[in-house]
């Protein structure tokens, strides 16, 4: 996927993928600012679905407006199961699971450097 060297475009993507992520009622919903830190991206936001058709859902619908607003088309990975979904829209990365297998792979932690709290323990 491109990146863009424009700091509003990157702005304006990530605002465009925390509003349409809050309008699908995602849970949760963290950002990792990984400018300085990654090349991979300058954002990477995760957030939980209820199930794997909310996961589902909030995958397309965003990949469509990403695409209506920006003229980009996200790379998309996991929607046949739906239990983690990956939307690459170059300057922002998403992660979208199921809340058990969120806490299984954990990556708030991975990618926080230190930054955020680890995520509670499954009972």
């Amino acid at each position: 996927m491109n990146r863009s060297n424009d700091a509003a475009e990157i702005e304006a993507l990530h605002r465009l993928v925390l509003q349409s992520l809050d309008d699908d009622q995602a849970v949760e919903t963290i950002s990792i600012p990984l400018a300085g830190k990654s090349t991979i991206a300058d954002h990477m936001v995760i957030a939980s679905g209820r199930s794997t058709r909310q996961v589902a859902s909030m995958a397309m619908k965003l990949a469509e407006r990403i695409k209506a607003e920006t003229g980009r088309s996200p790379r998309i990975e996991g929607l046949p199961t739906a239990d983690w979904v990956l939307i690459d829209a170059g300057d922002v990365i998403v992660h979208l699971f199921r809340p058990e297998v969120r806490s299984f792979y954990n990556l708030e932690r991975m990618w926080s450097f230190g930054d955020a709290p680890a995520a509670p323990a499954l009972s």
